[in-house]
């Protein structure tokens, strides 16, 4: 699976989302991902929304997916200097 794919998946299951994904080898993926659904939202419930845009995917052509995920308003503290 191509990072694009995951990127594109995401980003339809999470209208509103931006999704950065990076990978070395076609099976490990790292992604950050902004999505206003985060907002207010612990990690755990955060990587659920994502699995879910996924689905059966995960453990089968996406080995394994590190993910970072922010809010607008997080992502936008981050980049700041």
């Amino acid at each position: 699976m191509q990072t694009h794919e995951i990127a594109q998946l995401i980003e339809a299951g999470l209208p509103g989302a931006r999704a950065l994904v990076r990978s070395g080898d076609g099976v490990h993926f790292d992604a950050a991902i902004i999505a206003p659904q985060f907002e207010g939202k612990r990690a755990r419930e955060r990587h659920r929304l994502v699995y879910a845009t996924l689905g059966e995917r995960m453990g089968g052509e996406i080995h394994a997916l590190s993910l970072q995920t922010y809010s607008p308003a997080e992502w936008a503290e981050r980049e700041q200097p």
